[in-house]
């Protein structure tokens, strides 16, 4: 059975966006938020946030065009369905098919798409698997998912070990981070930001709200054990696919992505129109360096 976080809110970071709760698949409920007006944008989180990592963004893309921010299934306040067979139902075609059925739903037959982290990996497969609905991507502090595995040495699962301890079968990984969900949360954020102050309090309190949820827990780790399986699975069989849209690709240039991996080249190798450089900051940018990102951001949108 699908379930919610548990808890409301304290602190609405998107103020002025509606809100929307949309069946995307049988037993699944996926939270959006919505405003602004002109060309469409769908913005994607990544682990551990939620929708509400975009709000230093989201405003200010929304003053000319249409923003969509979604909490992926499992995460915020979206349903977290049981993985199911092989961890299929948090395969990222089944996050992708989400987030083409959101925008649907909101009326966007063909939009832009930005994911940071999680949601980037998200939105490569959108464009993979619905090549009509996206006109442009973005892709935030990250390399391709198979490239990453593929090329993986000592210094990357040091830094990145949580890439392969949630992939541990249940019920391991979640009992333990079961038992101080919040030190081991802080521990990731504050190890991957590389701005202080960042997240803020606030905003840390948001995502301990669902991290809390073991539900929440469990979701996550099916997440990345898709990502370890069947999302290579199907990489495999789109290995000589090109995206055929422009994509940007931005990294924190003090985060582990930019330092081990030439990222333009890896996504050269996965599309075929792309641009895009390193910001100042760590693994974060729409929190660390949202003025830089938005910037990008317009110039690349158009």
């Amino acid at each position: 059975m699908a379930t919610g976080s548990t808890g409301a809110a304290t602190t609405d970071f998107l103020p002025g966006f509606d809100r929307h709760r949309i069946e995307t698949a049988p037993g699944v409920t996926i939270h959006a938020r919505a405003g602004g007006s002109g060309p469409p944008v769908l913005l994607l989180h990544g682990h551990p946030q939620t929708l509400s990592t975009w709000h230093a963004v989201a405003p200010r893309l929304a003053q000319s065009r249409r923003v969509v921010a979604m909490d992926l299934r499992g995460y915020g306040d979206s349903d977290k369905p049981p993985g199911g067979e092989r961890h299929a139902h948090y395969a990222k075609r089944a996050m992708a098919a989400d987030a083409a059925a959101v925008m649907r739903a909101l009326g966007h037959d063909r939009f832009a798409v930005v994911g940071h982290d999680r949601g980037g990996r998200v939105a490569h497969r959108l464009a993979l698997d619905h090549p009509d609905a996206v006109a442009r991507i973005v892709v935030l502090d990250i390399a391709p998912t198979a490239t990453m595995y593929a090329r993986t040495d000592k210094d990357f699962a040091t830094r990145y070990f949580w890439w392969f301890f949630f992939i541990q079968p249940e019920p391991l990984p979640e009992r333990l981070i079961g038992a101080d969900p919040e030190y081991f949360l802080r521990h990731h954020v504050t190890t991957q930001s590389k701005t202080p102050g960042s997240p803020s309090e606030a905003l840390f309190a948001e995502y301990l709200r669902c991290y809390a949820d073991p539900a929440c827990r469990h979701a996550i780790c099916e997440d990345y054990r898709a990502a370890a399986g069947i999302d290579l699975e199907h990489d495999a069989v789109d290995a000589d696919a090109r995206i055929a849209v422009p994509l940007l690709a931005l990294w924190g240039a003090e985060g582990v992505v930019g330092r081990t991996y030439d990222v333009l080249e890896t996504w050269r190798e996965k599309a075929r129109d792309v641009s895009g450089r390193a910001l100042p900051c760590g693994h974060t940018l729409q929190e660390e360096a949202p003025d830089a990102v938005f910037a990008e951001l317009s110039a690349f949108l158009g």
